[in-house]
């Protein structure tokens, strides 16, 4: 039996009959969309092959296993755009905009974004290498990086461990190094929470501050419970393609904190937790507004008041059509870029030449586990007194982690593990197949590194 073919046929006949509360249809913009924007990302940022981008994350996912031989993709490298379609009946384009990174486009190519900075100026203090040569440490990256299952593949990109202060350990796949920018998917969530941060710092925010809505809803909702993905509205995430949250990044992508505001209160606002990308958009929405109100002000923003101080000198922060920047997905980084980030929430907002970043309180405040769940404000934490909140998207416990750990998760098994009690950042990029972003590995890769320390 071909699936793919029958598929095809029954999306088309439910979503040409409007037969359906949900149009099928969208979950086939879903598909086109997020095929062309990763492989835009990363082609023209990450320079890696587009064949090897989608085999890797786009055609092994399980939402996408068996469309995916429906799915053609071109790559215009003098245009820099790239069409992904999807049997030639529905189709994606993104565009990459030079300093403001690829953009999924609704109509015409926008104008190129004016040229940045490829590079920030070094840092005042340098990441300081000490490399730690012990077996144990060896054993724990090569661990890391061991391939134990072909029908669950890992494909460990990069892993980088920070103690102390010091980089002590890292290693690379082929075509990836200390400067090789990689797509951080979820875990950017976690750099809005920073900008949020600094903003509330700068007086220019509030985290009780109403979020502007459209839904005609009379109740105020603010900016925390978007934080907290306790908003009430429904814009769930599931990573069905049928759900409210990626209709509106991969379908409503002109603008997507619009496409936000107006959907339904389901319910009262810090209530009900649910997963939600949308939410973050919203956020960032407020991020924009704050620091200018454009593309090119929030780039600036970012620049000197959080990548700069840092030294994290490879950044892309995508932003959609509005200037508004794409923070619940796509921000890349380099390994060492993430690393500086991790230390920052490590030294409670606090960068390495002693130049207080966050508002004191912070991390703490984001690291407060919302309602019942292990999710913060922008970060998991590893919650001793549950082993998963059983919602949509729930996260196993890192149990041989320390339970003062808290991290940044993205697909495919992106993590930014913060372990304050050890002094410990460890990174961990990939594209993983396997169950819950590979969190089996994370945690063993976090005991196996403190092992290797003790």
């Amino acid at each position: 039996m071909n699936r793919p073919r029958l598929l095809l046929p029954a999306i088309l006949a439910l979503s040409f009959a409007g037969c359906t509360a949900v149009r099928p249809d969208y979950a086939a913009r879903v598909a086109t969309g997020t095929t062309a924007h990763d492989i835009c990302s990363e082609t023209f940022i990450s320079g890696q092959p587009p064949a090897t981008i989608f085999a890797e994350t786009e055609a092994s996912r399980p939402g996408l296993h068996w469309i995916a031989p429906l799915i053609h993709y071109d790559v215009d490298r003098t245009r820099q755009t790239v069409t992904a379609s999807l049997a030639g009946l529905f189709t994606s384009r993104a565009v990459y905009r030079g300093a403001w990174g690829c953009t999924l486009v609704s109509g015409a190519i926008p104008a190129p974004a004016q040229a940045g900075p490829p590079l920030l100026p070094v840092t005042d203090v340098p990441l300081p290498i000490e490399v730690d040569r012990s077996s144990a440490m060896k054993h724990a990256i090569d661990d890391a990086f061991a391939e134990n299952d072909p029908s669950g593949p890992r494909r460990t990109k990069a892993v980088a461990v920070l103690y102390r202060g010091k980089l002590i350990a890292e290693r690379y796949a082929p075509g990836y190094g200390p400067d090789t920018p990689i797509l951080g998917f979820s875990i950017s969530k976690s750099v809005t929470n920073a900008l949020v941060g600094i903003l509330v710092r700068e007086g220019k925010l509030r985290v009780g501050a109403p979020v502007p809505l459209e839904n005609g809803s009379a109740r105020p909702i603010p900016l925390e419970d978007f934080m907290r993905m306790t908003s009430g509205l429904d814009i769930d995430e599931t990573g069905s393609g049928f759900d409210p949250s990626n209709r509106i990044m991969y379908v409503s992508t002109n603008d997507m904190a619009a496409a936000a505001r107006r959907a339904r209160v389901i319910a009262l606002p810090g209530r009900r937790w649910a997963y939600s990308s949308a939410s973050v958009h919203l956020a960032a929405r407020m991020v924009r507004d704050a620091a200018g109100g454009n593309a090119s002000a929030v780039q600036r923003f970012a620049r000197d008041e959080l990548f700069a101080p840092l030294g994290m000198r490879h950044v892309t922060v995508e932003m959609d059509e509005t200037g508004t920047p794409i923070g619940a997905h796509y921000m890349l980084a380099s390994t060492r870029d993430w690393v500086r980030f991790g230390e920052l929430y490590l030294n409670d907002g606090i960068a390495p030449n002693g130049q207080r970043i966050l508002p004191e309180g912070w991390v703490r405040w984001s690291t407060t586990p919302t309602l019942d769940t292990d999710y913060g404000a922008g970060w998991w934490v590893n919650r001793r007194d549950r082993v998963s909140h059983g919602d949509r998207v729930g996260m196993p416990l890192m149990a041989d982690a320390p339970a003062d750990t808290f991290y940044a998760l993205g697909n495919l098994g992106q993590y930014v593990i913060v372990v304050p009690s050890k002094q410990l950042v460890i990174v961990r990029l990939g594209n993983a197949q396997t169950p819950h972003f590979d969190s089996a590995a994370a945690d063993l890769l976090v005991k196996e590194v403190i092992g290797a320390l003790s």
